[in-house]
């Protein structure tokens, strides 16, 4: 059996923290087209959409200002670039089994991918494997959050009942959020420095 990871030990008088059903209860908003516009906490707009076939040149463009720790923590190994046959499959989803979010900001031009959020669905086991990447400039700034709750919707839509995903160790931003989002954390006795993180949905 694969032991939990205990981040704190609670204090006594501290209150449990809401079951993740009401962590994830705001009433779930169904993107059109166009997608939705949304605001981080400095007051910047984005549009959070569905992705395109036609983002391949703007997930590159981001991919180039991805630090090489974001990278590594991103794909869980080191890359140089990102190459276009690997953003033109990682734009052109199958929707069956692949729902991808991207927070384009619409205030330059071209517009620019600042943080993709995606699952990829089991049938076999009712989960999904997610992947958040938010861009360091725009890091801490609730984003990730917003992608992490719209996949979670995108979840509970298709019926499934787990969402999952391996973290480095390291990367302390990201298992903080999951953590406060209800995730689970486990170690992985055959990859160390890697954490699988659950949420039962």
């Amino acid at each position: 059996m694969i032991p939990a990871i205990d981040f704190a030990a609670p204090s006594r008088l501290a209150p449990l923290p809401p079951p993740s059903r009401e962590r994830f209860a705001r009433p779930h908003v169904l993107l059109t087209a166009s997608g939705e516009h949304v605001h981080t906490r400095d007051g910047r707009q984005l549009r959070l959409r569905a992705i395109e076939p036609g983002d391949v040149a703007a997930m590159q463009r981001c991919f180039t200002r991805l630090s090489p720790e974001d990278i590594r923590r991103r794909f869980l190994h080191a890359m140089s670039e990102l190459p276009t046959p690997m953003a033109q499959r990682l734009c052109r989803i199958d929707p069956a089994v692949e729902t991808a979010f991207v927070l384009m900001d619409e205030s330059v031009h071209p517009a620019e991918m600042r943080g993709v959020g995606r699952i990829y669905v089991d049938d076999t086991t009712r989960s999904a494997e997610f992947s958040v990447l938010v861009e360091q400039a725009w890091s801490r700034r609730g984003l990730g959050a917003l992608l992490m709750k719209r996949l979670v919707d995108d979840c509970r839509r298709r019926g499934l009942a787990e969402l999952w995903g391996y973290v480095l160790m390291e990367n302390r931003p990201m298992l903080e959020l999951c953590r406060e989002l209800g995730f689970r954390t486990a170690m992985l006795p055959d990859e160390p420095g890697i954490a699988q993180i659950t949420l039962a949905l």
